[in-house]
């Protein structure tokens, strides 16, 4: 399955200088703290750590970024801004569109693979400071996957209290397998990164809608006797 990129232009983002050199510096100090973030979380991580990984001083972070928040911000957008943008383009109605809708989300993951373990830190830690931001980004894409959803063949299939599960489990699957990366890598080499591991990871979760997705009606368990 293709995997296809929405992007989102550099020098949209808040606090971006315009010009050729400035999006270059801005995308190598994005990257740097998605990084940073993924690893210290927001609280931990600071505009040093990032200024000295990037290889610029402090005051010239600041021509790009105005602030920790401002920077935080910048990265959420571009890597969950593309996935707003599918969502609100597709229609989850055929399994044509699920596919798409599937393949975009792993394509931004797969670029940015430190953007899910940014979020799961920040989850995990509480992130107080942080909680508005994350509703702001996060809160969206939940509400438009289970609207989608809704109006989906899953209708048919699940209850209605049972769709909002679905949805939390297809994430926690998504965003699960991309933080578990650099822990499977450590155990024994396993790279859940290469081209060949994501396309697996396609195929599976493709597979894996179809059969939760699908209008067929589920079986009762069996009772206990």
């Amino acid at each position: 399955m293709p995997l296809s990129t929405p992007h989102v232009a550099t020098d949209a983002l808040p606090g971006v200088r315009r010009g050729e050199k400035g999006r270059r510096t801005a995308e190598k100090i994005l990257d740097v703290a998605e990084e940073v973030f993924a690893e210290k979380g927001f609280e931990g991580a600071t505009l040093r750590d990032v200024a000295d990984r990037v290889g610029i001083r402090i005051p010239s972070l600041y021509n790009h970024f105005a602030s920790k928040d401002q920077l935080y911000a910048a990265v959420l957008e571009r890597g969950i801004g593309p996935v707003l943008q599918t969502l609100a383009t597709s229609a989850a109605d055929d399994q044509q569109s699920r596919t798409r809708i599937l393949a975009d989300t792993l394509a931004v993951l797969a670029e940015r693979p430190n953007l899910p373990r940014l979020v799961l830190h920040e989850t995990l830690a509480g992130g107080r400071h942080l909680r508005k931001m994350l509703e702001e980004w996060l809160g969206p894409v939940l509400l438009q996957a289970q609207q989608l959803v809704e109006s989906g063949p899953a209708a048919r299939r699940w209850q209605p209290e049972q769709l909002p599960h679905l949805v939390l489990a297809m994430y926690n699957i998504v965003v699960g397998y991309f933080a578990a990366a650099p822990i499977y890598r450590d155990l024994d080499g396993t790279d859940l990164l290469s081209p060949e591991a994501l396309a697996r990871q396609a195929e599976f979760m493709q597979r894996l809608t179809e059969l939760l997705f699908s209008p067929d009606e589920l079986e009762d368990p069996p009772r206990r006797q």
